[in-house]
Order: structure tokens, then sequence, then C-alpha cells
């Protein structure tokens, strides 16, 4: 009769953080069609969640239990859509507007590339620490260094 068999350790999740997407100007732009698809989406998810979330305290037994499986499953799907933002390297800021941050360079530090569902391309960085309220035309952009 064999031994007891012991079981392969589980396997470990690397904790480092993979390195942040660094963007250019056209390589933010060129990714927009797939990101707007993405952020529409998002933003129609949260629309539906913010929507059910407010509808949910005038409901009552099954039909509360039924909007809630619903809500379980909404915030999945938005879970879902912002993991697909992160991947592709994108940071969503505004759930309700669409708003986006790409990684971009100017002058040689890190800026944020700004866009908003809805524009046809990106127009905007402003400083990381700024946030939408500091952005500055792309034209002033200087990517090299």
């Amino acid at each position: 009769m064999a031994g007891p068999q012991s079981s392969p350790a589980p396997a470990r999740k690397s904790i480092v953080k993979p390195s942040k997407k660094r963007f250019t100007l056209a390589e933010a732009n060129r990714s927009l069609p797939l990101v707007a698809r993405v952020v529409a989406d998002v933003v129609r998810t949260h629309g539906d969640l913010t929507s059910l979330q407010n509808e949910l305290n005038d409901l009552a037994g099954k039909t509360k239990v039924a909007a809630q499986e619903k809500l379980e499953v909404l915030v999945d799907r938005l879970h879902l859509l912002v993991g697909e933002l992160t991947d592709i390297g994108v940071e969503i800021k505004d759930f309700e507007t669409g708003l986006v941050d790409f990684t971009g360079r100017h002058e040689g530090r890190e800026v944020c590339l700004c866009w908003k569902l809805g524009e046809t391309k990106v127009m905007y960085f402003h400083e990381t620490g700024t946030g939408v309220a500091g952005r500055r035309p792309v034209s002033h952009l200087e990517e090299s260094a």
C-alpha cells in the first residue's frame, strides 16, 4: 500500500506588477476604436447598474431577489470591462462620461493623455497630479526625451 501522497505546492502568483504601458499620441489614437467600444460598454453598464440600484429600494419579494441577482451580474460585467481596459493599458477615470487616461510622455516626464467617449481622437493631456482640470491641448505635447 502506498503512503500518503502530498499535493504539489500551489502555484505562486507573481507579486510584481507588469510595467505600465506607455503610449505615444499616435498609439493612443490607433487604440481608440477598441477603447471606445469597451468604454461605451462601461458607460452603458454603469448606467444600468445605477438605475437598478435606485429601483432596488422600491422592490420586494421575488422581484427584489431577481433584481439583486441582476445587480451582481452587472457588477461582474463592469469589473470585466475595467479589467479589459487595464489590459490595454488604459485607466478609466469617470464611469458616467467615459473619461480615460493613457500614460504618455511630455518633456521627459510621465503625463496622462486624456480622452472622453464621443471625441474622435485624443486632444488633451495633463500632468499626473492635476487631473482633467489641468488639461492642455496635445499641440503643446513634446514626446521626445
